[in-house]
């Protein structure tokens, strides 16, 4: 059973419930939305407001229904608009950015299309079947709707939250968090700010948030505060089993034309450009190092150095190497004599 939150989305459930047909018991319709009765007659109050023609009846089997007949105008899209709508949904499920199961976004999309005009809906019919992708399907746990949606609230009011967060370690604790701000990057929602209890500025992945509240109080948000940058520059700090300084003998600009905030540490020094790389393994660090293509030195640890001088060997070898596994003949070229020459 889906429960609605907020009460809009509630009064526009109730009429979504309503539009199937028939008649719904007060009972059966304040269940659903998981209100109480009195809430559930205001909101049929809202929709008769609006001039939606709602009957109630009375008595035990009374309840509410629509008037016989009735039925909402018609989605009223362009061509243009409703490719976006349908696209956007693939899109944002697809890249994980769209906090919704594969059947609500299709169920979204189905909804959309039963309610334009015949020909436009054969037409985008055959456009999601046509379609193909060349990146593939993000597949990273998606945050809970309800979460992402208290966060960006409390993040617009300027007001706390209490969290329930799961570490990559897999405690779990209750966070008071000031929200500065929400970023997805890389199939994944982000939101940054203040950590009441450690006191600094955390960044923390949606999809580890069980729980997300308004608690009350306000807070200002720094004025130079960057939500984005904080979160790339968080990334790039956080723990790897391989860890690098590099002083690289270039332009910083040229860097970050290669490597993301979210990837390396970059600092300008009098001596070149200062690059503190986090991995998973050495034979990744020093093929970045031979990519950036520039000159270099290594200040540690020794495990990279180890690793450059291997990768120079392997390449060096298969740049020696025909095909068929023979060796190039690298030799220096015997002069020729020429005709008259002594010898």
């Amino acid at each position: 059973m889906r429960v609605v939150t907020r009460p809009t989305a509630r009064v526009l459930a109730l009429l979504e419930l309503l539009q199937s047909g028939g008649i719904h018991t007060v009972t059966s319709l304040a269940t659903r939305l998981g209100v109480d009765e009195r809430t559930l007659r205001r909101y049929a109050q809202h929709l008769t407001d609006l001039g939606i023609p709602i009957e109630s009846r009375r008595g035990r089997y009374g309840g509410y229904q629509l008037a016989p007949g009735y039925k909402l105008p018609p989605l009223m899209l362009t061509d243009e608009e409703a490719v976006a709508v349908v696209l956007g949904l693939v899109a944002g499920r697809r890249t994980g950015l769209v906090a919704a199961t594969e059947a609500a976004a299709d169920s979204a999309s189905a909804k959309v299309r039963r309610v334009l005009p015949v020909e436009l809906a054969r037409r985008l019919d055959a456009l999601q079947s046509a379609a193909d992708f060349t990146s593939p399907e993000w597949s990273a746990t998606p945050p809970g709707t309800a979460q992402l949606l208290v966060l960006a609230d409390a993040a617009r009011r300027h007001q706390p939250v209490e969290i329930t967060y799961t570490s990559w370690r897999g405690g779990v604790s209750e966070r008071r968090v000031e929200p500065y701000g929400l970023v997805f990057h890389s199939g994944r929602w982000y939101v940054t700010g203040l950590d009441s209890r450690r006191g600094e500025v955390r960044t923390f992945r949606l999809d580890r948030v069980a729980s997300a509240a308004l608690v009350p109080g306000t807070f200002a948000v720094p004025a130079d505060f960057d939500p984005i940058a904080r979160v790339l520059s968080g990334l790039a700090d956080v723990r790897y089993p391989c860890e690098a300084s590099v002083l690289l003998h270039t332009t910083v600009e040229d860097v970050r034309t290669k490597l993301p905030a979210s990837v390396a540490t970059v600092t300008e020094t009098p001596d070149g450009v200062r690059v503190l790389l986090r991995g998973n393994s050495w034979v990744w660090a020093a093929a970045v190092l031979a990519w950036l293509g520039c000159t270099f030195e290594i200040e540690y640890p020794d495990e990279l150095r180890t690793e450059v001088v291997g990768l120079a060997e392997r390449l060096t070898r298969c740049a020696s190497t025909e095909p068929g596994g023979q060796p190039v003949e690298r030799g220096l070229d015997t002069p020729t004599v020429a005709a008259g020459e002594a010898e």
